[in-house]
């Protein structure tokens, strides 16, 4: 599995990955935005940003790099960075399909994404991906898996992604909303031949969305590498956005907000890699704090109390705004 180089890497940093979904389109649900983009959000822009977070991830010792058909450009802007550097062999790269980006590069669309996870979209977005990043891509990944999905008894498109992981693509889903746990759990019963599906998990885990917790544990258990998203709740435990109890941990730590609650979820022993969706290198930086933060068990107590109650949590993830 290429996720077998990460578990051989020696950078302090290698379980932390970039996640593309904050710039590779003009708009996203992320707080603060309007101060971390500006105004200039042409694809030149984001591109240049883009190419930026990449090369100052890599050299801060980054070697997972996440990216979705429904990110805009991302897999685009991805596959521009790796052409231009032919050198860079030892980073993983994941992409997602199931979501259909339909802003059309607007931050205020009506819709910015459409879900549908049949066969025919499993088809219609691999030959996408396929002609942007071609061999480069490691692992594919169903995006936002509900315990109602398609995907999980579709058994024509079971047996599609497992000629792909036959081929050398390892498979893999992302869950979303409060049902996380029962979407994971079910997940990991999905067999072909015999066999388990899927070899990775991608969720949302915070310290304000814990409830997918020993659900993952579970994954880990089985054999999954979990890859945690959101782990900064879309902006919501960063600066002045932060709860007390984080931003007095952080204080005592002399670190930032956004890298005790990093760390904290790195602590997880069931966490395989921990996603940054850092849109300035600054940030970037400061979240990569987060693989030299230790924390004791006072402090782990602290923060684990700010859990939210997952329905609450996402029924106001679901009223951020795209700015």
């Amino acid at each position: 599995m290429p996720f077998a180089r990460l578990a051989t890497a020696t950078t302090p940093t290698c379980h932390i990955g970039l996640g593309l979904a904050a710039v590779g389109r003009p708009g996203y649900i992320n707080l603060g935005r309007e101060d971390d983009l500006g105004e200039d959000r042409s694809v030149d822009a984001l591109r240049e940003r883009t190419h930026e977070l990449l090369d100052a991830a890599y050299a801060q010792g980054v070697r997972y790099i996440d990216a979705a058909r429904s990110y805009g450009r991302s897999e685009e802007f991805l596959a521009d960075w790796l052409k231009a550097r032919p050198g860079i062999e030892d980073v993983v790269v994941g992409s997602k399909w199931g979501y259909t980006y339909t802003a059309d590069w607007s931050t205020d669309a009506a819709q910015h994404e459409v879900k549908d996870h049949s066969l025919a979209t499993y088809e219609r977005q691999r030959a996408e991906t396929d002609a942007l990043l071609a061999d480069r891509l490691d692992l594919y990944q169903i995006h936002s898996v509900t315990p109602d999905s398609p995907a999980l008894t579709d058994k024509d498109l079971h047996a599609r992604l497992a000629e792909a992981a036959a081929q050398g693509v390892t498979i893999g889903f992302s869950t979303s909303g409060p049902a996380q746990a029962e979407a994971v759990r079910a997940a990991l019963a999905v067999t072909v031949d015999g066999e388990p599906l899927f070899r990775t998990v991608q969720s949302t885990f915070n310290l304000l969305e814990t409830s997918a917790g020993p659900a993952l544990a579970e994954a880990h258990a089985a054999g999954l590498t979990v890859i945690v998203k959101e782990g900064m709740a879309n902006g919501r435990l960063a600066g002045a956005q932060a709860p007390e109890a984080l931003r007095a941990v952080a204080a005592s730590t002399g670190l930032g907000c956004d890298a005790v609650a990093l760390a904290y979820v790195l602590s997880r022993p069931w966490a395989g890699v921990v996603l940054s969706g850092a849109a300035t290198t600054r940030q970037l930086a400061s979240n990569l704090h987060a693989a030299v933060v230790d924390l004791d068990e006072d402090q782990l107590t602290r923060l684990a109390a700010l859990a939210e109650e997952p329905h609450a949590y996402w029924e106001h993830r679901s009223r951020l705004p795209w700015h």
